[in-house]
C-alpha cells in the first residue's frame, strides 16, 4: 500500500511580496508534490482564518512560521502512514485536528496547503492529470475566463469605487481563441488609456488602475477597446463587475461611492445597477451588496436575478452552510469559489456540488495574492465550474493559470481525437 511518508511546509513569497505557505508531500513510492496557498486582500469576515505570526519584526507581522510549524508537527504527526488517495478522509482529519469551524487553531493556510499537496501527489502517483484525478471521466469543461482588466477599490490606489471591471469572452467555441481575443483587447485598452493621458500601471491582478471620474467610465473605455480590437460587445465580449460592496458600506447602511461623491441606500444602489445593466452588456455582478445586507441582496435578486448572474463572494465565502441559507432565501444565483475561504479541497467540492444541484453557477477564483501554482485551473475543469476568475493577461502568476488551461484544452482535444480514432477501428 502506498502511504504518506513525509509532510513539511516552508515559508515562500506570494505575488504581493508577502509570505505564504508551500506545503510538500512525499509518498512511499517516491512521489513528491507541493502546493502554494494564495492570500486575499478583499476578504469576507466569515472566511476561514489565515494564520499569521503577528511578529512586527518579520514581514510586518505577516510571517507564516506558526502555520508552517503546525504543518510540520501537528498535521504531519496525524497523517503520516495514511493512504493519500482518500481525500475526504485526509481533509476530515484536518478538520478534526483543528476542531473549529474556521480553522482558527492550525490555520486555513496550513490545512489547505496540505490538502492541495496531497491531492496533487495522489494524481502524480497514479500518473493522472490533476483535473482527471479530482473530476474523473466527467472533467470535460474548459471554463470561460473572467479577466479583470481595470482595477479599483482595494486592488488599486485610484478613484474608482468598484473593485474589478472584467471582460468575458462569451462568443468563442474554444478556450485558446477566447484567451487570444482577451489578450488583444487588453493591449488595445492599454494603448487607449495611454493615448488619452492615463497611467497604465497595473493593480494586484494585472488590470490597469487609471484615475477615472465615475464608475461608468471604465466600462466606456473597455467597450471602446473591444471595438478597437475588432470584436463586438455583447456578442463576442461581455462585461462583468465585482463591486466588493462590503468595503463600501458604512455603519449606517449607506454605500459610499467616494469616487462619485455620493452615498446610496441599498435600494438606490440596486436601482443604479438596473440602469447599468440596461445601458451596457453586463452579464455578471459580484458582491453587489455587502455580506451583511441580506435584505438588499433579496431586492437585488428580485430585480436582476432573472437577467444576469449575481455572484456571492463575501456573502457565501465558499461555505456550504451559508450557501444553503442563500438558497433557502432565494439570494443570488451564483457563487465565487475560493478554496482558501473554507480550508480544504473536500469542503470546496461539497460547496460546488451543493451549488450545482441548486442551479447556482460556480466561478473558480484566484486571490489577489497569488503564486505560480496553477491548482485552480485543474480544479475548475475537474468540477466543471464553467467559469474562472484569475486576473488579466498580465503578471506571470495569473498567466500560469491560463497557460495550464491551454495545456488542458490540448490534452482534452487529443484525448477526444484518440477516442474517436479507436472507436472507428
Amino acid at each position: 500500500m502506498i502511504y504518506i511518508e513525509n509532510i513539511f511546509a516552508q515559508e515562500v513569497m506570494d505575488s504581493r511580496g508577502n509570505p505564504t505557505i508551500k506545503a510538500n508531500v512525499i509518498l512511499s513510492d517516491g512521489t513528491q508534490a507541493s502546493a502554494i496557498v494564495p492570500s486575499g486582500a478583499s476578504t469576507g469576515k466569515r472566511e476561514a482564518l489565515e494564520l499569521r505570526d503577528n511578529d512586527p519584526k518579520r514581514y510586518l507581522g505577516k510571517g507564516v512560521l506558526k502555520a508552517c510549524e503546525n504543518v510540520n508537527k501537528t498535521i504531519a504527526t496525524q497523517l503520516l502512514g495514511l493512504s493519500p488517495y482518500n481525500q475526504n478522509q485526509i481533509d476530515g482529519i484536518l478538520q478534526e485536528i483543528d476542531n473549529t469551524d474556521n480553522f482558527s487553531n492550525i490555520g486555513a493556510n496550513a490545512a489547505l496547503g496540505v490538502s492541495m499537496a496531497v491531492a496533487r501527489a495522489s494524481a502524480e502517483s497514479l500518473k493522472l492529470p490533476l483535473y482527471r484525478y479530482l473530476g474523473g471521466a466527467n472533467a470535460l469543461t474548459l471554463p470561460t475566463p473572467m479577466l479583470n482588466i481595470i482595477n479599483g477599490g482595494s486592488h488599486a490606489d485610484n478613484t474608482v469605487d468598484f473593485q474589478e471591471y472584467m471582460i468575458m469572452p462569451v462568443g468563442f467555441s474554444d478556450f485558446k481563441e477566447a484567451l487570444r481575443a482577451s489578450a488583444e483587447i487588453y493591449h488595445h485598452l492599454k494603448k487607449l488609456l495611454k493615448d488619452t493621458g492615463h497611467i497604465t500601471s497595473i493593480g494586484d491582478e494585472g488590470g490597469f488602475a487609471p484615475n477615472l471620474k465615475t464608475n461608468e467610465e471604465p466600462i466606456e473605455y473597455i467597450l471602446k477597446a473591444i471595438e478597437n480590437a475588432g470584436y463586438k460587445p455583447q456578442d463576442d465580449i461581455a462585461i462583468a463587475l465585482d463591486v466588493a460592496s462590503s468595503e463600501l458600506v458604512e455603519s449606517n447602511g449607506l454605500y459610499n461611492l467616494k469616487g462619485e461623491g455620493r452615498k446610496l441606500s441599498a435600494a438606490e444602489l440596486v436601482e443604479y445597477y438596473e440602469k447599468l445593466v440596461a445601458k451596457y452588456p453586463i452579464v455578471s455582478i459580484e458582491d453587489g451588496l455587502s455580506e451583511d445586507d441580506w435584505e438588499g441582496w433579496k431586492l437585488l435578486t428580485q430585480k436582476l436575478g432573472n437577467k444576469i448572474q449575481l455572484v456571492g463572494d463575501d456573502l457565501f465565502v465558499t461555505n456550504a452552510k451559508i450557501l444553503q441559507e442563500g438558497i433557502n432565501q432565494n439570494i443570488a444565483n451564483a457563487i465565487l469559489i475560493k478554496p482558501n475561504q473554507i480550508g480544504t479541497i473536500s469542503q470546496t467540492m461539497q460547496t460546488i456540488r451543493l451549488a450545482q444541484r441548486n442551479n447556482y453557477k460556480c466561478i473558480m477564483s484566484h486571490r489577489s495574492g497569488e503564486s505560480e501554482d496553477s491548482f485552480i485551473a485543474d480544479f475548475a475543469v475537474a468540477l466543471n465550474t464553467g467559469e474562472i476568475k484569475t486576473g488579466s493577461t498580465a503578471r506571470s502568476e495569473r498567466i500560469a493559470k491560463y497557460n495550464r488551461l491551454l495545456e488542458i484544452e490540448e490534452e482534452l482535444v487529443i484525448s477526444e481525437y484518440l477516442g474517436k480514432t479507436l472507436f472507428k477501428k
